[in-house]
């Protein structure tokens, strides 16, 4: 019996010292994994700062690329598709101009402009159409009345040179007045400036490339092939235009430009053959109706432009317009213009035409008219196109 006594005593005690080694081992362990739980929770805390970061720095990215580049960037542009039928020559559709524009503002007071186009659908050799570069400066606005352009721009002068998108005007094609006489679209390279002081006034001011225009053959001292579209053009002799507007009265606009051009041959005549266009225009809107009125005048000095009659090249038109509703609106114009302005001859151009503009949206139009040619030219025709803007 003692000797079972001291078995049991002895087991007992031989459990309760492994107990008691046991707990200790818990105790430890325990504390090893007290110990990882900080730790993994340390490291759990470093990956969602990690991941915020991460996430901040992708929004960063992505409103850098979004807010700072693609806001400060516009896109634009118009076209027009012209179907002409006259009775002295061939009837044809022309989608005549593929214009994009492109923008973009460096900053509050400088930003870049740019027109880019394709005219006749198909440019290259042998090919009816041009691509060309109409517009490509930068502006910059020097106080709050006063901003520069510095690149190739078009001149300031008549009414449609500068705003010339198809819902803006009426008529399929362009009036023959600005077309030959101003010469519009017309572009040149060099720098200008804007000033608007008070009441509606502005003042533009540029020194820019000039006209070259031939000395021999048909197209001799003919102010539009005398274009040289800012390609490798010679610049011996600038031009230097001024433009005084004024808008001041609700629906009026008054606007006068002058040229000069020291010699329009760039040396190319055996005299100096300077030149000088007076350009002078007037728009008027009472409610839907509106009147514009243009004349447009060149003064070349020189014999060999004298001895052609093209001394003087001269042009006017007045225009009526009516927008019946949202939708419709009519007019009429009548315009004559010279080339051959100087001599005695039977050379003047005179056009009635009349016509419809429906607009399918305030930025798409479509567009009708008949036109009457006298003088120089005995014909008539219609006109039927399709207009947008964006």
């Amino acid at each position: 019996m003692m000797k079972k006594t001291l078995i049991a005593t002895a087991l007992i005690g031989l459990f309760a010292s492994t107990a008691v080694i046991a707990n200790e081992d818990t105790q430890e362990l325990r504390k090893v994994i007290e110990e990882q739980q900080k730790v993994l929770k340390k490291l759990e805390k470093r990956l969602d700062e990690t991941e915020q970061k991460l996430e901040a720095t992708a929004d960063q990215i992505e409103t850098t690329s979004t807010d700072s580049i693609f806001s400060n960037t516009s896109i634009g542009g118009y076209g027009e598709l012209h179907y002409n039928n006259y009775e002295d020559s061939d009837a044809k559709i022309d989608f005549h101009r593929f214009v994009l524009f492109f923008g973009h503002e460096f900053s509050d007071s400088v930003r870049f402009f740019s027109e880019f186009e394709l005219e006749h659908s198909i440019a290259g050799d042998g090919k009816a159409g041009e691509v060309e570069l109409e517009q490509a400066y930068v502006e910059i606005d020097i106080n709050e009345k006063t901003s520069s352009k510095v690149g190739l721009f078009l001149i300031p002068v008549g009414i449609i040179n500068e705003t010339h998108e198809p819902p803006t005007f009426y008529g399929v094609e362009r009036n023959g007045v600005e077309k030959n006489i101003i010469p519009a679209t017309w572009w040149e390279a060099g720098a200008s400036f804007n000033y608007k002081p008070s009441g509606g006034l502005s003042i533009d001011g540029a020194a820019t490339s000039g006209l070259n225009v031939a000395i021999d053959g048909s197209k001799a001292y003919n102010i539009r092939s005398g274009r040289q579209k800012v390609a490798k053009a010679t610049a011996e002799n600038l031009a230097y235009t001024g433009r005084v507007k004024y808008t001041a009265i609700n629906g009026l606009e008054l606007a006068a430009t002058l040229q000069y051009q020291t010699d329009i041959t760039q040396g190319n005549a055996a005299d100096t053959a300077d030149a000088t266009l007076i350009e002078a225009h007037a728009i008027y809107q009472v409610s839907d109706f509106t009147v514009r009125a243009l004349y447009a005048r060149w003064d070349i000095n020189g014999d060999e432009a004298k001895a052609l009659g093209r001394d003087e090249q001269t042009g006017w038109y007045v225009e009526p317009s009516y927008k019946v509703n949202e939708k419709v609106g009519l007019f009429a114009r009548y315009s004559e213009y010279d080339n051959e302005a100087g001599n005695s001859e039977l050379t003047k151009v005179k056009s009635s035409s009349v016509g419809i503009n429906y607009y399918l949206h305030e930025n798409v139009v479509l567009k009708a008219d008949y036109e009457d040619l006298g003088g120089s030219k005995d014909s008539s025709g219609f006109n039927i196109g399709f207009g947008y803007q964006f």
